[in-house]
């Protein structure tokens, strides 16, 4: 499981955006980036119960508008909207907290633009982790759609797991960190406090948290 770090994190935009959702203080973690494919095809690939565990994860449950997903091992949730094929969004729910995923696919010539919203209620969890706690997640997430459409082959979850914790998966983690930081910088935030948070994510993704630090609960 190689690739180039640097080439695949540099192909996603990303951005924080802080807002408020039922009068609580928000905030949305956005990802977008193209594939070298066509809308369908990438719409198949995100939505299909066959398909989404060749890159992903295995998902069970009644995958349309208003029924009810789980991931193994990771969130579960409600469909809230599904337009195919552009569009579908999502309750993200674990660890006991709700956030919300928000999906949407354009076609741009011959490829296809995937953005990815991730919106959650500002709380402890945030205070301490910032936007990486989900968005190394799905950094990791979008890598692996990218590697399954360009090859064809499936991941295989043991040398995934092994891959995470060797140098190349640890400088993943990082690098997509170090972006995150940048992007709450960006939003406004303190630079300093920005690191404090994003330090905290990567040694948890690079196995390296202390033990007084708190799962982050990243569900992605």
């Amino acid at each position: 499981m190689e690739f180039d770090v640097a080439r695949v994190l540099g192909l996603v935009t990303r951005s924080v955006r802080n807002f408020a959702k039922d009068g609580k203080p928000a905030s949305v973690v956005t990802l977008t980036r193209l594939y070298d494919t066509g809308v369908d095809d990438l719409w198949d690939a995100v939505t299909s119960r066959e398909r989404i565990p060749r890159w992903f994860a295995p998902v069970e449950g009644d995958l349309r508008l208003g029924g009810r997903y789980q991931v193994k091992g990771n969130a579960g949730g409600t469909i809230t909207a599904c337009t195919p094929p552009t569009h579908f969004a999502a309750t993200w729910e674990f660890g006991g907290a709700t956030s919300w995923i928000d999906v949407s696919l354009t076609a741009e010539r011959s490829q296809a633009r995937l953005t990815l919203e991730h919106t959650a209620i500002i709380e402890d969890h945030w205070n301490q982790f910032g936007p990486g706690a989900v968005g190394i997640g799905w950094d990791l997430a979008l890598a692996g759609l990218e590697r399954y459409l360009a090859t064809g082959e499936s991941v295989d979850h043991e040398t995934a797991e092994a891959w995470m914790v060797s140098p190349e998966g640890k400088d993943f983690m990082t690098t997509s960190g170090e972006h995150w930081r940048a992007a709450h910088v960006a939003s406004g935030v303190d630079p300093a406090t920005a690191k404090e948070r994003s330090d905290r994510t990567i040694a948890f993704y690079r196995g390296e948290m202390p033990p007084d630090i708190v799962h982050p609960g990243t569900g992605s």
